[in-house]
């Protein structure tokens, strides 16, 4: 079976960098798949600044910036650069869909890629699920992991 891509926008990743409770585990889940080569996330240049400091939640502090920067140069995480190509595409999405202008970023990056599913746990974007792309891009919260399994460190 192929590796399928599955693209995290910048709230999967500070919810598993903070620890938030509600994420945490279904973040665990898509990481799990990812370590055991099933899948590669897949994610924006624009996330590895964006994670830092989202609206309404913490800075993440100096203290931890060589945690974060060796976490997205794992293995199983491929980084995408804004291009001119995406930003355009980013701003139909704006035009044709509402979909605010660093999100559309995220979903013309995961278009891009042509990933298998966009997690995020944005309200939001989730909504606009199987209404943008060709094939329709599935946008969901990550999908938490096997029963039993036993949760890996970081």
């Amino acid at each position: 079976m192929p590796v399928q891509l599955i693209y995290w926008d910048s709230d999967c990743f500070l919810g598993w960098f903070q620890e938030e409770p509600d994420k945490v585990e279904l973040c665990q889940g898509t990481l799990a798949r990812a370590n055991a080569g099933d899948i590669l996330i897949v994610t924006s240049t624009l996330t590895i600044a964006e994670v830092l400091w989202m609206r309404n939640a913490p800075l993440i502090p100096e203290e931890k910036a060589n945690l974060v920067r060796r976490f997205f140069r794992r293995s199983y995480i491929r980084v995408r650069n804004v291009t001119r190509a995406i930003s355009e595409g980013a701003q139909d999405l704006v035009w044709s869909k509402g979909i605010k202008p660093k999100d559309a970023i995220h979903v013309a990056t995961a278009l891009d890629a042509r990933v298998t599913a966009l997690e995020t746990f944005d309200a939001n974007l989730i909504g606009r699920s199987s209404q943008v792309g060709n094939p329709p891009l599935i946008i969901r919260r990550p999908i938490p992991p096997e029963q039993g399994e036993l949760f890996s460190s970081k």
